[in-house]
């Protein structure tokens, strides 16, 4: 009976800490995104044998929710600004309404050329603001323990799976059909949260992707800082935000 007492014990306690842990996160999330705006920069390793090139997100997000985020993937960079399932991307200098119409295929166009309008599409459904995505991540973990101002936990399978196909990763390449298949997925996520405000978390996930019968595995960490300051009001282009509306 004790053993049973001391056992049950045990558990209460880990489910306080996960509860604990998830809504700290949570409120911290909210907090930053209430704040009136920040900016934020994501970075991804891939590992040095990884054959795809991630590089940089940079983003602002103002006082209403609207979002001006640079993503550059491999020799690609897309501009986008985005409100919900609504955005607008820049090509050639220009800023156009996004299609969110459904449509097949990747980011090329005809005759495998790249097709920017079709990219941003797949980019503006993948996409997360920080908070949103810190919040839904903390929802999915798991093993909670706390070290400081860092909290670090274990991702739950499905969740790793989701980041590693790209479908919860925003910027990511998204992707139609059946996606790929994942096996031995695994993951943590880790987040910083001082004087009850989100400034950094990261995610860390492995396992093989196998695409068209072409395996190859993943060993991916990525970082978002969240940074202090509404940005100006002119920051995000009102003509962007006109044609997205």
């Amino acid at each position: 009976m004790k053993l049973l007492l001391t056992s049950l014990g045990v558990l209460v306690a880990a489910g306080t800490l996960w509860a604990q842990s998830a809504d700290e996160i949570t409120a911290a999330a909210k907090k930053r995104a209430d704040q009136g705006g920040y900016a934020w920069v994501s970075k991804t390793d891939s590992g040095a044998n990884s054959q795809m090139r991630v590089g940089p997100t940079d983003g602002l997000v103002d006082k209403d929710g609207w979002a001006l985020v640079k993503m550059t993937r491999g020799d690609n960079t897309t501009e986008m600004v985005v409100k919900g399932d609504k955005g607008a991307y820049k090509a050639d200098g220009d800023w156009k309404a996004i299609d969110t119409a459904p449509q097949g295929g990747g980011g090329g166009g005809g005759g495998g050329q790249f097709d920017p309008g079709r990219m941003a599409a797949r980019n503006l459904r993948a996409f997360k603001l920080p908070t949103a995505e810190a919040i839904e991540m903390a929802a999915k973990c798991k093993d909670f323990k706390k070290d400081g101002d860092a909290i670090t936990a274990t991702l739950s399978e499905d969740a790793v799976k989701a980041l590693m196909s790209f479908g919860g990763r925003r910027g990511g390449p998204g992707g139609g059909g059946g996606g790929p298949e994942i096996s031995d997925a695994k993951g943590t996520a880790k987040f910083w949260v001082k004087d009850g405000v989100l400034g950094k978390y990261e995610y860390h996930v492995q396992g093989k992707v196998n695409f068209n019968g072409n395996e190859r595995e993943i060993d991916r960490t990525t970082t978002v800082e969240l940074k202090d300051g509404a940005p100006a009001a002119d920051a995000i282009p009102h003509s962007a935000k006109k044609l997205a509306s």
